[in-house]
């Protein structure tokens, strides 16, 4: 998979992709993550990507050509199953959206910043509008980095124990139940001793009760 990202800011996304998860996907070859600058498809002499919005008003709106030229550019050597412009007012990110896109091919992300985007590029040009949640951020690359992780740790052969990825929350529908680890009893703080029997399906049994009435408790409206 080839993840394309076009942004003004490209150094906010330097850290995200160059660690963890993300590097080691990368590193094997099973995703290539590219990010682009759009101000080198800006115009004039100042590369300039954002000029004052029609009808006044405060804020300055990202132009509709340097990222049509960035575009063109970039789908002469690329095919994308979706041109995703993060957004607050796009659809909200969930599981199984992130389970859908990772079974794409190629992705082009495009984030806005300033006051947004001229519209005819939502419009006339993306395919998929996605929002990370119901909150403004100051640019769409951090909503960006968090849809990448998202979709990229279910791709096969990315974790190194595929299965974790289908106990994570949300994938049935229901919150993660808990998770303990050694030392069985840290200062009189023990571990469930139904988790140290050994007995397969009674620990399954209980970690599916455990997610019920966690979802329960913190999210009612999943179930």
């Amino acid at each position: 998979m080839i993840i394309d990202i076009v942004t003004v800011v490209p150094g906010l996304l330097e850290g995200p992709f160059s660690h963890s998860i993300l590097q080691r996907a990368q590193t094997k070859g099973i995703v290539e993550i590219r990010v682009h600058n759009l101000r080198e498809y800006g115009n004039g002499k100042h590369k300039n990507v954002d000029d004052y919005q029609y009808g006044g008003g405060s804020g300055m709106v990202m132009m509709i050509e340097p990222f049509v030229n960035c575009l063109e550019h970039l789908q002469k050597d690329t095919n994308y199953d979706e041109v995703i412009f993060l957004t607050p007012d796009g659809e909200t990110l969930k599981q199984s959206m992130a389970n859908e896109l990772s079974l794409k091919g190629n992705l082009l992300m495009l984030c806005g910043h300033y006051k947004g985007i001229d519209q005819r590029i939502r419009e006339h040009f993306v395919t998929k509008e996605i929002s990370i949640g119901d909150y403004v951020l100051s640019g769409g690359e951090l909503a960006a980095a968090v849809l990448v992780d998202s979709i990229v740790r279910l791709i096969p052969g990315v974790l190194s124990d595929e299965t974790s990825a289908l106990s994570d929350s949300f994938q049935d529908g229901l919150l993660s139940p808990p998770v303990y680890t050694r030392p069985a009893d840290f200062r009189g703080l023990k571990v469930p001793e139904i988790l140290i029997g050994g007995n397969t399906p009674e620990v399954e049994k209980w970690r599916f009760e455990q997610a019920i009435a966690r979802t329960k408790e913190r999210r009612p409206d999943l179930l």
